[in-house]
């Protein structure tokens, strides 16, 4: 009994470690990015948005790949649509920071 251990240990304990970091690391960041994935197909012409870059705006309008947003200034500007974090979260006054 105690050979079959010795033998198999190591493969037995090298699973372990694999189920462990695939429930704490892999399934949690595949969890997130199918979320992001559903939120982009959420988004429409005038939802207001932050992209990667720190930049708040207003979207135009919206292609497969690009996005067209308006920034405070009244300037245009287009982006990647991966790059869009997700819609801007409205403040407790009820104002947007837009």
């Amino acid at each position: 009994m105690s050979e079959i251990l010795s033998k198999y240990g190591m493969i037995i304990f090298l699973v372990v470690i694999f189920a462990v970091m695939y429930l704490l690391m892999i399934r949690p960041r595949q969890k997130q990015q199918k979320e992001h994935e559903e939120r982009m197909q959420e988004l429409r012409a005038g939802d207001k948005v932050i992209i990667a870059g720190g930049i708040y705006g207003q979207i135009e309008s919206l292609s497969e790949d690009t996005a067209i947003l308006r920034i405070e200034s009244g300037a245009t500007m287009k982006v990647v649509r991966s790059s869009i974090l997700g819609k801007q979260e409205v403040e407790e006054s009820g104002k947007g920071i837009f």
